[in-house]
């Protein structure tokens, strides 16, 4: 039996993960035991209701178990941002960043916020990320925007702006263009024109798994 599946993951944010793993990845039975793929089989052989959302949240701790087993090897070369997440300071920094990019950040708040000096912090988090705090911020956001000028067409550019942590449409327009060389605009109608996909996966397909006949 062979399971197969893609992940349609076109974006800035993805980008970042595709970058840090090699073309093929494989991982053989002796080196991960893991009951996920089991798990699988069993339900892809169902006729029930809740399947689809079932196997989707099943892929995804599977690609989830995957990315963890092979980072922990010496070969996975782990990039510094999941690296980071063992460090207790700029871990704890990089979650903040992460789950909240609108908050009004400063090393001072993100410090406290922490429990450490702006001194320990920017040295932590620099040595552990390889870029001051606010730098890593400033390109999570811009990311972010990217992503969602895809993924939300009818949203306006002052919107997605504050949902990222920019005070203006204006703010975000003049980073995003530095950044990426397009205008907020410009961007979105290029993406809209010449979808991006991930390694081949066809745009809009969804992850699932199917026993070849």
């Amino acid at each position: 039996m062979l399971l197969t599946g893609t992940y349609p993951m076109p974006g800035e944010i993805s980008r970042r993960l595709l970058e840090a793993l090699p073309p093929v990845l494989v991982l053989r039975d002796e080196d991960w035991n893991s009951p996920l793929v089991g798990l699988l089989a069993d339900e892809i052989g169902r006729d029930e209701p809740g399947q689809e959302p079932m196997l989707d949240r099943l892929l995804d701790l599977l690609l989830i178990s995957v990315l963890r087993t092979w980072f922990a090897r010496r070969e996975g070369d782990a990039p510094a941002w999941y690296r980071a997440h063992h460090d207790p300071v700029a871990g704890r920094a990089l979650r903040l960043l992460q789950s909240a990019p609108a908050e009004p950040w400063t090393v001072t708040s993100l410090a406290s916020r922490t429990g450490v000096s702006r001194a320990t912090l920017a040295r932590r988090f620099a040595t552990a990320i390889g870029q001051p705090p606010m730098a890593f911020l400033a390109g999570w956001r811009l990311a972010l925007a990217a992503d969602l000028l895809r993924q939300r067409p009818d949203a306006t550019v002052g919107a997605i702006a504050h949902q990222v942590g920019y005070g203006s449409a204006f703010a975000l327009s003049t980073a995003f263009k530095r950044e990426y060389g397009l205008s907020p605009q410009r961007y979105r109608r290029a993406r809209e024109n010449h979808p991006v996909t991930a390694r081949g996966a066809e745009p809009g397909a969804m992850m699932k798994p199917r026993i070849p006949q």
